[in-house]
């Protein structure tokens, strides 16, 4: 059997497997995404792996340039050795599922060196001593100007459709400061 035979073979089997599973998600007939861990866990990663025409003779490609992942570079890294590693014993055979169940089991040992963003500064260290005296001004401060209903009647009578004053709007006090101007220059 070619390679496309085991191909199809396999992408039967991965819908099989997967179907109803909301971790897996089917890009193409020849690439696929799994989310290792919960969503919203700071921990869970996805992992893209694309097959190449002569895929499972050559290994297939495997990706973590999502943007779902937040996890730093060297743990990206770290964790693709590791899968490559996975391929090369099972070069020859389907090992898209194979990846994502190690994946799976080895979620924590490959995720035992990440920095989750929120746990490495604390929130308390953030906020100063004086945040509790200042935080009724600062809401004052930060609070919008509201405008009456005649306020805003008033403001869109003046403007135009696109709410751009006309030309020519304050004409009247150009030609009023002018005059008063003007009329000592005379003097």
């Amino acid at each position: 059997m070619g390679a496309n035979g085991d191909q199809e073979m396999e992408l039967e089997a991965l819908r099989s497997i997967y179907e109803g599973d909301e971790s897996f998600r089917e890009l193409s007939p020849v690439s696929f995404q799994y989310r290792i861990g919960e969503n919203g866990d700071p921990k869970a990663f996805l992992i893209e792996i694309s097959w190449t025409e002569t895929y499972p003779q050559t290994p297939p490609i495997i990706s973590m340039n999502t943007f779902f992942n937040t996890i730093s570079w060297a743990v990206k890294q770290s964790i693709l050795a590791k899968l490559q590693e996975a391929v090369e014993v099972n070069l020859g055979t389907a090992v898209t599922y194979t990846l994502f169940e190690y994946a799976k089991d080895n979620k924590e040992q490959f995720m035992e060196n990440h920095q989750p963003v929120n746990s490495t500064i604390p929130i308390s260290s953030i906020i100063s001593v004086e945040t509790p005296n200042t935080a009724p001004s600062s809401k004052k401060k930060d609070k919008k100007e509201q405008l009456s209903k005649a306020q805003k009647r008033k403001l869109a009578d003046k403007t135009d459709h696109k709410g751009e004053l006309p030309r020519g709007w304050n004409w009247v006090d150009v030609v009023k400061h002018l005059s008063k101007t003007g009329s000592k220059d005379d003097e």
